[in-house]
């Protein structure tokens, strides 16, 4: 759990390791960290939630008339960044809530709508919701003008021995730079594609983890770049190669106790468990748009890699969506295998949280597990098992989004609209692209 930092931690901290500016960060409507920077002048200004920005800016945000909003650094997510300023000075930084200047929460807010969902589960008398991500990622090396190209630095494969090359000094790099940080990290080691990365870091409650892995990939891309390295979280960066997953675990939890955890049932699920997991899987086709968001996520949600493509569950097989890992009592989990590092992680968590909830609700249980390989059965077998696929492009996973009054309430109504707005523009402009590959196909016709 998140451990109690103070304003006078704070005030210490700063004077010790001579910050001289303080990063406030906050999330957009597209997952994407924006940040104000102040002098260490303006400390207590931070300190007292006082510091002002124009939310008319920002993707998502307020209208131009009613701009004005307030950052409300969380105390708890300080950290002094491990690099320095242009004359040698650090930087701190502050994770925030955005409210508005009336003090109230300001509702098109991702960090602050998953608090709410977190308050709508503390009220069905579960204490957290344990998260852990797999983020992966890859290394792309930059041209002779600093700009990424499609080269890579490795042509490694999964779990390979690397000490020698770009990518395995830069991944050491990263790892320590995260733990100087307090981050810790459990372990550290190539994908299955060309330069391709994952770096776990520890299980925490589900706002500890969302704002972890925006701060994990602030530094990843800041490490890469000190390597002469881009690093891209993008979900399909190179064709014929392994995407970019964000695998998602989850656990409820009543006190100190694993609510996913019963060692008589089979699974060693809980019923609770098992109501949970139904409700991720009712809802799969409309979590989809928010944990693939992008017109390129669902070029990794395609047969052929580990990605999965339909809807189910398993235990030892990693074909379905969601998988049951084996572990100890503290560790039960369910693993969803869909989600891509694309996704906003406060609306991803908000939505699997509200399906979930809504499952135990319900208390309806699953579908059987598949205990074969889903991509080896008929199209018969898998409509029997009662199997439906994920959406296919963007477009249609906003088309469920759209039908899915559970999940557009687990964003709320600002955060709805956004989201829509912003992912149809996408689209939008995605099919008035004309490709190369179209060029070449059809060019001769």
């Amino acid at each position: 759990m998140t451990k109690k930092i103070t304003a006078d931690d704070i005030r210490k901290s700063v004077a010790e390791n001579d910050v001289r500016f303080l990063r406030l960060t906050f999330t957009d409507i597209n997952g994407t960290l924006k940040a104000v920077e102040v002098p260490n002048s303006q400390l207590e200004k931070v300190l007292s939630n006082d510091i002002r920005f124009d939310g008319s800016s920002i993707d998502g945000f307020v209208r131009l008339e009613e701009s004005d909003m307030v950052l409300y650094p969380d105390f708890s997510t300080w950290a002094v960044l491990p690099w320095t300023d242009n004359q040698g000075g650090k930087i701190g930084c502050l994770i925030c809530s955005v409210h508005m200047t009336d003090g109230t929460e300001f509702d098109g807010d991702p960090r602050n709508n998953l608090q709410r969902i977190i308050r709508q589960m503390n009220d069905m008398s579960f204490s957290a919701f344990d998260i852990g991500f797999e983020a992966e990622f890859h290394l792309l090396k930059l041209d002779e003008n600093g700009k990424w190209t499609t080269e890579v630095p490795d042509h490694a494969s999964y779990f390979d021995l690397t000490s020698q090359d770009e990518s395995a000094s830069c991944r050491r790099d990263i790892v320590e730079t995260l733990e100087s940080i307090g981050f810790e990290v459990e372990a550290a080691h190539h994908e299955v594609g060309d330069g391709q990365q994952e770096i776990d870091f520890k299980f925490d409650d589900a706002l500890t983890t969302a704002d972890r892995v925006q701060m994990f990939k602030m530094i990843v891309r800041e490490i890469a770049k000190k390597h002469g390295l881009y690093a891209t979280f993008m979900a399909k960066p190179l064709q014929g190669q392994a995407g970019n997953g964000m695998h998602t675990n989850m656990s409820l939890f009543k006190g100190k106790k694993n609510a996913f955890y019963d060692q008589d049932n089979e699974f060693h699920l809980s019923n609770n468990a098992l109501f949970f997991l139904n409700g991720i899987l009712e809802h799969a086709r409309a979590i989809t748009a928010v944990g693939n968001p992008t017109v390129n996520s669902y070029k990794r949600l395609i047969p052929g890699y580990e990605a999965p493509v339909y809807i189910s569950w398993a235990s030892k097989n990693r074909s379905p969506m969601v998988r049951v890992p084996s572990a100890e009592e503290v560790n039960t989990r369910l693993e969803m295998r869909s989600a891509d590092p694309t996704a906003n992680p406060y609306l991803l968590l908000a939505a699997c949280l509200a399906a979930g909830l809504n499952g135990i609700k319900e208390e309806k249980m699953p579908m059987e597990p598949i205990n074969g390989n889903i991509f080896k059965l008929s199209e018969k077998e898998r409509e029997a098992a009662g199997i439906k696929p994920l959406p296919s492009t963007l477009h249609n996973a906003l088309k469920a989004f759209k039908k899915d009054e559970l999940i557009k309430s687990a964003l709320g109504n600002h955060l709805t609209q956004s989201f829509i707005g912003s992912k149809e523009l996408e689209w939008n402009q995605y099919t008035q692209t004309v490709s190369d590959w179209e060029r070449n196909r059809y060019m001769g016709y």
